[in-house]
């Protein structure tokens, strides 16, 4: 069924995309990325045609946003991974580099004294991840968008090799708490309850470097489905 998804889509209205490809990635449902690619979860395939019309209304961006919104709703309605589960999140494998392992263990020592002073030892210990393909954010949560409980945190190479250590430690508490909203069952984001939280602890709430304090809270882009 699944390669007879793009014709479908065709056939209910989809326009302006050069070609669609399927994933069965757990944060992005649908996108459209570079050169109009549509990416779309596998499972898809197996949703009925109003559920993929749902789908052509929220990439479209002439209609009303409330209309969007709805469709958006609709489309994260449909059980994905019934029909094609997802396995772990993988990624293009980055070569490792000269102080990685200490780096992640000195990143692991403090998430584990971060999660005892602030959040009372009750977050969950989830991998932390170097990134080399952040060139603008310091750091990122990423969250199942169907369960809604966090996979990972992933710290910018950029950011650990021009920043004092002090700053990778406030970007990674930064995300804690963006860890504490989703385990709290919270919309992780950054309004007023990040922005309390973030004062408890001593996070600056801002999602850029702030060379006056000690800290550089990386800015964390929700997953969604577009």
């Amino acid at each position: 069924m699944e390669e007879h998804l793009p014709a479908r889509l065709y056939l209910l209205g989809l326009h302006g995309v050069s070609r669609v490809v399927t994933h069965t990635n757990r944060t992005v449902m649908v996108s459209i990325g570079k050169r109009r690619v549509l990416r779309i979860h596998a499972g898809y395939a197996h949703a009925s045609d109003s559920v993929l019309r749902a789908i052509i209304r929220f990439l479209d961006p002439r209609l009303p946003r409330a209309v969007r919104r709805a469709a958006e709703r609709e489309l994260l309605a449909f059980p994905v991974e019934r029909y094609a589960p997802s396995g772990p999140p993988r990624y293009r494998q980055e070569r490792p580099r000269p102080g990685d392992l200490l780096a992640l263990h000195r990143l692991s020592r403090a998430f584990d004294r971060y999660n005892r002073e602030h959040f009372g030892g009750q977050l969950s210990t989830i991998p932390i991840r170097l990134s080399g393909r952040m060139r603008t954010r310091l750091g990122e949560l990423s969250v199942d968008i169907r369960t809604g409980q966090p996979i990972e945190i992933a710290i910018s190479r950029r950011h650990i090799a021009r920043h004092r250590w002090e700053e990778v430690e406030h970007t990674l508490l930064h995300e804690m708490v963006h860890q504490w909203q989703a385990e709290s069952g919270l919309p992780v984001d950054h309004g007023p309850l990040f922005r309390e939280k973030a004062r408890q602890v001593g996070v600056v709430p801002g999602a850029k470097r702030a060379p006056e304090v000690s800290g550089g809270a990386g800015r964390r882009s929700p997953p969604s489905a577009g």
